[in-house]
């Protein structure tokens, strides 16, 4: 029986793969901060749950203390567009716009990795985002560099035979990504913009994070898998 550590696993995404996880019989244990939706989920899937803020070193040291000592997978799946809901202003909240897309999906994803890598038996999975290869702002940006990071931890990790990759998505649908800003237009431009003319779905985000966990991937590392129905497509 692994141990999968799923960060954000509460909703969307982090929920899905946490849930395909589970099917196998692994002990699951998802973090997150808002303390409700954890422990709703949690109950629902028959998981762990720990309450985390990932971009706190404190809180992520103190997660620990909750994990066995062996971590089978990481999957870094806490994160977002913080920009949603965030004022524009001067340079100072340009600053504070910027560090807090880094925060949420690149430091919080450093922490969690740095602190569990001399635990880790077999992968880590990062959340990356199409937004990565051709976003603008601080979102893709966040999401670039975490791509590039990734690189540092294969590095680091391959010769224990622990693989690190990104899955980066498109256009996934029943998520709160867009937290109820996605008019129907863009979400139709979205969906035209697929080679499969269809929207993504979480358990297409799930079943790749599933794969890269396996043995079936264990020479597979480093790397951006894009999942995004052809929407942005690589050579």
């Amino acid at each position: 029986m692994r141990t999968i550590v799923v960060t954000g696993g509460a909703t969307g995404i982090g929920r899905a793969t946490a849930e395909r996880f589970r099917a196998d019989g692994d002990d699951v244990v998802i973090t997150g901060r808002r303390a409700d939706i954890l422990a709703k989920t949690a109950a629902d899937l028959g998981v762990k749950a720990v309450v985390c803020d990932a971009t706190d070193p404190a809180q992520v040291e103190r997660l620990l203390d909750e994990l066995p000592e062996r971590v089978d997978a990481l999957v870094n799946n806490a994160g977002g567009n913080t920009d949603f809901g965030r004022p524009d202003g001067d340079l100072a909240q340009l600053k504070a716009n910027w560090l807090a897309n880094l925060e949420a999906n690149l430091i919080s994803a450093v922490l969690t990795t740095t602190a569990l890598a001399p635990r880790l038996t077999t992968a880590v999975i990062h959340l990356g985002s199409i937004a990565g290869a051709r976003g603008p702002g601080s979102y893709g940006a966040s999401k670039a560099a975490l791509a590039m990071w990734n690189v540092d931890v294969a590095t680091e990790l391959g010769p224990r035979g622990v693989t690190s990759n990104v899955v980066a998505p498109g256009f996934t649908a029943e998520t709160e990504f867009f937290q109820g800003r996605l008019t129907a237009e863009r979400r139709e431009s979205l969906l035209q913009a697929t080679l499969t003319k269809r929207e993504g779905q979480v358990d297409d985000i799930a079943g790749t994070i599933h794969f890269l966990a396996s043995p079936a991937a264990r020479h597979l590392t480093g790397h951006v898998l894009h999942v995004n129905g052809g929407a942005f497509v690589t050579r």
